[in-house]
Formats: structure tokens, C-alpha cells, sequence
């Protein structure tokens, strides 16, 4: 995230665009918006904040007409409307760039981008109305891209860009900086700031606080479905801000980073894949170890190779050599990922929804599967046992704080947020021996941020080895013990983080001390299939 200053003078307030008014929203017993009111003017770009669970998703998602709410009105323009689809939304001028991508994986960027315009024109015109407009914003598209064969990075943009072609009026932006580089977020803030001169509004959610300081000139803070406080980002702190949010301070992590002196619990050696995908950024001549007691964060722009090592360590992808990947001692690169977590090794992806969590299952299910063969009492005499994958989601529930509308509900129905405690939860609940996490925080509120960080922390204080990739500095920073940068696939030599600085972060980014790939392991998929070094 920059620390610069806004981009251009704060633009004058316009008339109201939209109020809402005495909005409520009941799911079951779950009282997820509480009489809420709230409005924002053209030209304003407006903070909506509070924690996982305080009802921004649900409010929004009524503007957006998503959902229908159970008392309350929208005014747009001053006159009462009744958003009954996202579509209505659209066509008043309300778009919504989603934290979570709707977007068809076997499709182009162009043919998933005319899905959603209602008038669309030939792909062709499409194709350069894509490539102009990503090109202006900063967020480079290639219209031909496949959306499977992009990164997580690349397909947020699909959603921004996606929205912009729409020319909305009102543009809501659920974390939409979560996956973006600083360099990337610096000029969607130049977008932002000259889409609001144009008279454009904007109400944006996000959980870094520095972030909207930055960008909003106002913000309204939800807490338990109630509006709580409004006030101006700028005349606050972070700290204030997140203790509005919360109702209480937030806690302070605590690293006492030190030397680790445990045996090394998780090793890669001379680790290459070659990759079957044209567009993939595979890991090259990597070497690492991570000791018990410590953790080592790997920092690096989106892109850089980050999902295929996490892909290699896990075992979604099997090496050549086993002695490629090892965890205490266990040459397991030529193991899968059950067999992996077997040898006492946890993992959290970066796509929490689909790959962390199965969409349609619910939560009880969803810890069936990844724990049925951990020896956590999940199978029986060959038979699942349910009441105990109730009594762990339970559990998790109530150590991570995991907010929901009803018992044991689906994956998809949990705020992102909620439903990253829940994924980090499920896994830090085993108490493993080693933990590699892919974006550990990502979306996630100042008050979760900070118990999953010290739960981290813990967890590597107590002997186990942890594994941290992330795009957050201040993250890597603050849970981190050693700084490792992985860059066009290749890893540097770890540093400790006291002597690491956010200068040499950049230039390792950048290249710098990059090395020639010397061995090479190849790979092979998971299901078997050998890929030849090349």
C-alpha cells in the first residue's frame, strides 16, 4: 500500500446520489442490517466499514439488488426505487466490482466481460474497447486470455475493468485493492480520484485502513447490522478507525522476533517445475528451509510464481526427485497432498472460495475434507463421522470468531472475511507441524487480521514450522522472522527481518540478485502425469 498522498484535490460534494433509508435485513435469528441509513453525493468517494460480520456485504448487496430487503427504501436521484436484480442496478447506473470474481473459467477476459453488458458489440470492438480501457486504468487485460490461465491478480482486474465499461454512476468496490501490487492499487487510487472529479461516486469497503485514509473524504462504520459512527478517514487514525470498527482497541501483535534454533521442519531443495501452461510463472533452482519456532515470509508482486510454489510445498503439484520437498525428514515430493498433510503438514491457498472451501458444501463438510485422513477421529470403521466435523466447526467457530447466519451453513453464504477465519481456523486448529499459507489476511478486518497473525505467531513459538506468502508488507513484517522475495520464479536467500528493509524488498521485487536455475527436478501433475525438465 503507498504512502502517498492523495493524487488530486478532494472534489466539491454533489447532491445526494443515493440514500438509503431504515434498510433491514433478517436471515433467520440473524439480524444483519438493524435500521440502517446511509447516503453518499456524486462525486464522493465513501468508506463503508467494520468488522467480518457487521453487515457491509448484506448492505450492499441490497443496493446492488442482490437481495431484497425486509423494510427500508433507496432513493436514487432523490425518487424511491426498488432494485429488484443486479440488473435494475445496472441500468439505474450502479455497478459493483465483487470481492469474490464471477467470473467462467473456460471463457476469454472478453467473452466473460460481454456476459455482463446488456448491449454488447462484436467482440472485435470489444476487444479494443478492453484493451483501451484497461491500457488508461493501469490494469493491463489481454482480451484473448483465457481466465483459467490467469492469476488471481489479473482476474480482479477482469471485474474492475468489467465495471468501468459500464460507465456507472455509483461504483461499489468490495476489497478491491486485496489482490492488487502497490504499484497496481497506486493507479486504480489515479482512476478512483478522476472518476469522482467526473462526478462519479464510489463507496468503498476495505479493510486497510491507511488505504481509505488515503482515498475516502468520508465513511460510515457498520457494527453488529447498526450504523455506529461517520466521520472524515482523514482526520482519524488507523487505530481509530479500527476502534470504531471493533467497539475496543484492537490488540497488538506480538512477534519477539529472535533466531530460530528448531530443527528444519520444512525443506526445498533445488526445486523447479515446468510448467504445462503458457502463462504460469514456475518456480526455478528454489531453495529453502524453515526452521520450528520460526516464521519466514516470502514477499513478492502478484504473479511472480507465488501459486505455483505454494502448489509444489502442498502437493497439487509432484516433483521428479522426492527429496525435492521434504517435511521433517520425509522426502515427500512425489507425494500428493493427502499424504502431505499424513506427515503432519497444513496448507491455505489463496482462493479461499473453490479451492480453500467447496462452495456448496457446509462448513462441517468442508473440514471433512481436509481432515478425514489427519487422524483427527474425522472416519470410523470406514464410515464418516459427522458429529465430530460439527463439534471442530463449532470449535473454529468460536476461537476465530466465524459470524454466519445459521448453524453449519454453506461455504458461499460466509462473508469473505468469515470465511478466511474459518479456512485459517480449520487449519491452525491441528496444531501442525508445518503451516504454509498463501495471502493469510486477505480481506479480512484489522480485529481477524490481527488473531491470525498472532495465531501465526503462536503456532511457530510452540515448535512448528510456518510458511507465509504474502503481498502485504506491513504483514510480512510484522509476523515475519525472516524475508525471503520470490521474483520471475526465482527465490532470494532469506534475510532476518530486522535487518530487511522495504528498499531492498523493492529491488529484490525487481530482480536483483536473481540466480541462473542450476538443477532442475521437472515435475509431474498430481495425477501422475511426467513433465520433462526442459
Amino acid at each position: 500500500m503507498s504512502e502517498a498522498g492523495p493524487v488530486t484535490p478532494p472534489p466539491q460534494e454533489g447532491e445526494i446520489l443515493l440514500a438509503a433509508r431504515g434498510i433491514t435485513k433478517h436471515f433467520g435469528d440473524l439480524l444483519a442490517n438493524d435500521h440502517v441509513d446511509f447516503s453518499i453525493r456524486a462525486g464522493e468517494i465513501h468508506a463503508l466499514l467494520g468488522e467480518n460480520g457487521a453487515g457491509k456485504s448484506t448492505l450492499v448487496k441490497i443496493l446492488y439488488g442482490a437481495l431484497a430487503p425486509n423494510e427500508g427504501d433507496i432513493l436514487w436521484d432523490g425518487k424511491r426505487v426498488s432494485i429488484a436484480s443486479p440488473a435494475a442496478a445496472r441500468s439505474l447506473g450502479i455497478g459493483m466490482v465483487f470481492q469474490h470474481f464471477s467470473l467462467f473459467e473456460a471463457l476469454t477476459v472478453a467473452e466473460n466481460i460481454a456476459l455482463a453488458l446488456n448491449d454488447a458489440p462484436s467482440m472485435k470492438v470489444l476487444a479494443e474497447q478492453i484493451k483501451r480501457v484497461s491500457r488508461d486504468y493501469g490494469l493491463p487485460l489481454d482480451p484473448d486470455a483465457r481466465v483459467a490461465d490467469l492469476s488471481v491478480g489479473q482476474r480482479q482486474r477482469i471485474e474492475i475493468v468489467r465495471c468501468l465499461l459500464q460507465e456507472p454512476r455509483l461504483i461499489i468496490m468490495d476489497e478491491p485493492t486485496s489482490v492488487l501490487t502497490p504499484q497496481e492499487a497506486d493507479q486504480l487510487f489515479v482512476t478512483l480520484e478522476r472518476l469522482a472529479n467526473e462526478g462519479c461516486a464510489i463507496l468503498y469497503i476495505s479493510h486497510r485502513l491507511e488505504e481509505v485514509k488515503r482515498l475516502c473524504r468520508a465513511a460510515t462504520i457498520l457494527r453488529h447490522g447498526k450504523v455506529v459512527a461517520s466521520c472524515d478517514p482523514r482526520n482519524e487514525t488507523a487505530g481509530s478507525l479500527a476502534s470504531m470498527m471493533v467497539g475496543a482497541d484492537v490488540q497488538q501483535v506480538r512477534a519477539d522476533h529472535k533466531p530460530a534454533d528448531g530443527p528444519v521442519r520444512l525443506a526445498i531443495k533445488d526445486l523447479t517445475i515446468v510448467a504445462d501452461d503458457p502463462f504460469a510463472v514456475p518456480p526455478k533452482n528454489v531453495n529453502l528451509e524453515v526452521r520450528g519456532g520460526e516464521v519466514v515470509g516470502i514477499a513478492g508482486i502478484a504473479g511472480n510464481g507465488q501459486s505455483e510454489l505454494f502448489d509444489a510445498i502442498s502437493g497439487e503439484i509432484t516433483t521428479r526427485r522426492a527429496d525435492a520437498v521434504t517435511i521433517d525428514g520425509q522426502a515427500v515430493g512425489r507425494l500428493g497432498i493427502t499424504a502431505r498433510r499424513r506427515a503432519g503438514a497444513a496448507f491455505v491457498p489463496e482462493e479461499r472460495l473453490g479451492h480453500g472451501a467447496v462452495p456448496g458444501l457446509e462448513l462441517a463438510d468442508n473440514v471433512l475434507l481436509t481432515r478425514h485422513a489427519t487422524g483427527d477421529g474425522l472416519v470410523r470403521l470406514f464410515m464418516l463421522v459427522r458429529g465430530a466435523a460439527r463439534n471442530m466447526e463449532q470449535r473454529i467457530k468460536g476461537a476465530f470468531d466465524v459470524r454466519m447466519s445459521r448453524e453449519n451453513p454453506e461455504a458461499s453464504s460466509l462473508s469473505g472475511g468469515n470465511l478466511q477465519k474459518f479456512v485459517m481456523g480449520r487449519e491452525l486448529d491441528r496444531s501442525p507441524c508445518v503451516m504454509v499459507v498463501n495471502q493469510p489476511t486477505w480481506g479480512v478486518d484489522a480485529g481477524a487480521a490481527a488473531l491470525i497473525r498472532q495465531s501465526l505467531i503462536d503456532l511457530a513459538r510452540s515448535g512448528s514450522a510456518v510458511l507465509v506468502i504474502s503481498q502485504d508488507l506491513d504483514e510480512i513484517f510484522e509476523i515475519a522472522d525472516r524475508i525471503a522475495v520470490i521474483s520471475r520464479g526465482q527465490l532470494s536467500e532469506p534475510e532476518p527481518a530486522s535487518t530487511m528493509t522495504r528498499e531492498r524488498i523493492g529491488l529484490l521485487m525487481g530482480g536483483a540478485g536473481e540466480r541462473n536455475a542450476a538443477g532442475e527436478s521437472g515435475a509431474v501433475k498430481a495425477s501422475g502425469e511426467q513433465i520433462d525438465a526442459a
